[in-house]
């Protein structure tokens, strides 16, 4: 696997419905609940993969807590480019609780919403879009050489 893609960070229960998702990108993924992965910083741009368990009840914080000790980083925080979601529609108002508030506080935009596991094409989405981005991150940017 090329080394120029951009990574995924996620977080899955033990359902493993977003393991799933994940392990189906063809790029490095790093699973947050491995805690020497909560305690690296990425070498680069990024992207975050979370579910969200949030069912109604306000007192139930819909992030989960790997994602927050990950985020804590400043320099991780500031290579984050984007975020995916994966909720369960039942969830109501809730749906995407959590890449939604990840998204608003970090200046981030959301990149895909998916439900559970995903199906085949919202693989092939976010194929498309981890590949835009990576197409992205190697052009060369105004005021820079191409041979930098």
């Amino acid at each position: 696997m090329p080394t120029d893609k951009i990574p995924v960070y996620f977080y899955s229960s033990k359902s493993g419905m977003v393991r799933l998702f994940a392990e189906r990108l063809d790029r490095p993924v790093f699973d947050l609940s491995d805690r020497a992965v909560r305690r690296s910083v990425p070498d680069g741009p990024w992207v975050l993969l979370t579910p969200s368990y949030k069912t109604g009840n306000v007192n139930n914080d819909t992030i989960p807590e790997p994602i927050k000790r990950f985020l804590r980083d400043p320099i991780t925080r500031r290579r984050l480019i984007g975020i995916m979601g994966s909720g369960n529609r039942n969830f109501g108002e809730h749906y995407q609780a959590a890449a939604r508030t990840i998204a608003r506080a970090s200046g981030r935009p959301i990149l895909l919403e998916f439900e559970l596991q995903g199906t085949q094409w919202d693989v092939a989405d976010a194929k498309r879009i981890l590949a835009e981005l990576d197409e992205s991150a190697h052009q060369p940017t105004i005021g820079t050489s191409l041979s930098e």
